[in-house]
Parts: C-alpha cells; sequence; structure tokens
C-alpha cells in the first residue's frame, strides 16, 4: 500500500501540504487540493482514519437527530434522503451519527451533540417557519446545513433546497390548461415551510386565472397512504367535487388512487391527479397503471448535496455562500387529462 511519504513524493509536495490537502484544510489553495485527491485515487490511496482524527482535530463524523416520536426509518423520504447522505460521505470516510430523542427533549439532543465530539457538523430536516434549531445553532457556534429553507430571508447558515412554490403553481397551471378548476390540494403539515411553499404556489396559480382556492378542497396532514385516502374521500363528498388533484406525495398519491378506485372513478378521466417525488426506486409513477404524473426533484440527490455542502462548512466555505434553491421538473403521464366534459 503506498504512504503518504510516497504519495508526497510522486507531486513533488510536502507529506504536511498532501496531508492538509487530503483533510480538507482551508489553507490548501483547490488546485493543489484537486491535483492531490486525483493521483490519491490514482492509487487507490486511503489515509488511515485514525491518523486523520488525530490530525484534524475532528470527529469524523455528521450528526442527525432522530425525534423517535416521528417514525422517520419507515418514512421513504428519510430513508432516501439518509441514503444520499451517506453515498457522498462514504467517499471521505466520514460516518453518519444519528441520536436518537424524544420529541420533548429534541433542542437537548442538539446542544448535546454541539457540546460533545462526536460529530462535526449537524444535518437538519423538515425546518419550521421560525425553526427554533437554528438560532440554538447558530449561538453555540456549531456548523449545521439544512435541507429545506425556514422563515428568515437572509439568515447567515447554509441550505439546501428544492423551489416548492414554483412546482406546485406550475402543476396547477398545467391542470387549469386542461380545463380543470375545481382542483383539489393534498398538502404536509403547514407548520413545515415546504407546505406553505406548495400551498403558495398551488394558491397563486388559481388567483392567476381568477379563481379563490376554497378551504374544503384543502387538506393538510402526516405523508401516508391512510391520510391521502382519507382526504380525497371528503373531498368526493364535495358538490361539486373536485376533478383535479394535486397530491404532496407518492405515498398520498397511492391513497387518493384507492380513494377513485372504491367511489368507481378512473384516473386520469374523472379526476386528474400530479403527485410530487417521481424517483423513489420501490414506488415507480412511470409503472402505475396509469402512469403517475409528477413533480421531480430527487431527494436521494438533494442528500448527496447536502452531504457535500457540510464537508464544504468544514473545510473553511462561508454559510452564506452555500445556499442553493433547485429546480422541480414537471412529468406529464397519464395520470392527468382533459376536464370531464372539454
Amino acid at each position: 500500500m503506498i504512504k503518504l511519504k510516497d504519495l508526497a513524493e510522486r507531486l513533488g509536495l510536502s507529506p504536511t501540504t498532501v496531508s492538509r490537502a487530503l483533510n480538507g484544510y482551508p489553507e490548501v489553495n483547490e488546485k493543489t487540493r484537486q491535483r492531490v485527491l486525483e493521483v490519491a485515487r490514482q492509487f487507490d490511496y486511503r489515509p488511515n482514519a485514525s491518523a486523520r482524527r488525530l490530525a484534524t482535530g475532528r470527529a469524523g463524523a455528521i450528526g442527525a437527530v432522530l425525534p423517535t416520536n416521528r417514525n422517520l426509518l419507515v418514512d421513504p423520504h428519510f430513508v432516501e434522503f439518509l441514503a444520499g447522505i451517506g453515498e457522498r460521505l462514504v467517499e471521505d470516510e466520514i460516518d453518519i451519527v444519528l441520536s436518537p430523542t424524544t420529541g420533548d427533549d429534541e433542542m437537548a439532543s442538539y446542544r448535546r451533540m454541539a457540546a460533545g465530539t462526536r460529530v462535526d457538523a449537524i444535518i437538519l430536516s423538515s425546518p419550521m417557519v421560525d425553526d427554533p434549531r437554528v438560532p440554538l445553532l447558530l449561538k453555540l457556534g456549531f456548523p449545521f446545513v439544512i435541507h429545506g429553507r425556514t422563515g428568515e430571508k437572509a439568515a447567515a447558515h447554509a441550505w439546501l433546497d428544492i423551489d416548492n412554490e414554483g412546482g406546485f403553481r406550475h402543476a396547477t397551471n398545467h391542470l387549469l390548461d386542461l380545463g380543470h378548476e375545481r382542483i383539489g390540494l393534498i398538502n404536509g403539515e403547514l407548520r413545515f415551510t415546504y407546505a406553505i411553499y406548495r400551498e403558495g404556489g398551488y394558491r397563486e396559480a388559481l388567483r392567476s386565472r381568477g379563481i379563490e382556492a376554497d378551504p374544503r378542497l384543502m387538506a393538510n396532514g402526516t405523508m401516508t397512504d391512510e391520510f391521502g385516502y382519507r382526504a380525497t374521500q371528503r373531498f368526493l363528498a364535495e358538490q361539486p367535487p373536485p376533478t383535479a388533484i394535486v397530491v404532496g406525495s407518492m405515498m398520498l398519491a397511492l391513497g387518493a388512487f384507492r380513494a377513485l378506485r372504491s367511489a368507481g372513478l378512473e384516473l386520469g378521466k374523472d379526476v386528474s391527479i400530479i403527485a410530487h417525488d417521481d424517483v423513489f426506486p420501490f414506488l415507480n409513477a412511470d409503472r402505475m397503471v396509469p402512469p403517475m404524473s409528477t413533480t421531480r426533484s430527487s431527494i436521494r440527490s438533494a442528500g448527496t448535496r447536502v452531504a457535500e455542502i457540510a464537508i464544504d462548512l468544514l473545510t473553511g466555505h462561508p454559510p452564506a455562500r452555500l445556499q442553493e434553491l433547485w429546480p422541480v421538473d414537471l412529468v406529464i403521464r397519464g395520470s392527468t387529462g382533459p376536464a370531464p366534459g372539454r
């Protein structure tokens, strides 16, 4: 196995410079760092993890708090996001530390993680408006990155989010273009900012056509098949019922589809549906019958990028420059069609 000294000789650099480049020290310029990484990959050089942690003073791990009351490990969104994080961290032999907590003890868990030596940065998910975790970690001076956005407009912290507002506006406009006027919305809980942005896009699209959102055709709750089923049942009992529904996840869409079948209605003809989340490996929208129209943004790719941003924070990148808003695509398939009678 090639050693650090051998790698340094091949590069014509000092072992100290090579070590600092491999460990992400900010004083090594990016061109040198990339050259070192390229040669290290070429010779399959892998630094000893224990030695690297001693040299850098880092734990070699990224942390996340796992509220046990939310059953996140059976949530397909969280599992896909976690898989994306792992794909990136394994490249640098960085571990993921999940700290379980009860709902009442969550803030104390963040304090313990920030005060300890087990992790170098924290990843936050499912942010809320005026999320209390953000001012806490800013006050503690601990590196963190958010998957999503909070209500602050100019906060100096790192985040990655998708354009939920634009995606749901685009989806609703497509249904309006097909002649639908009674359009329902099955959304997440409004304590989360993503749900607020999605409702905003939905309302804006309706308003632009002179249509006021009907609160009887709006439902907020957990992203489960059962909630999608119950919400759609309630919509169908309205007079007149909706001819189209925008749905916040594929899990919700499964429940909505089940409710339509129970009512003897045909998806894509009697009622059209556009669902969010197109890229679950075990729930392929393209293979449903009929195929489901979706808004698309890979949550696994988001996890990979969030992990990369966390690494960037640790290598000296300013948090305020690590803020990204990803576009959301609209994929039209067989679950959407012209409004009945058009």
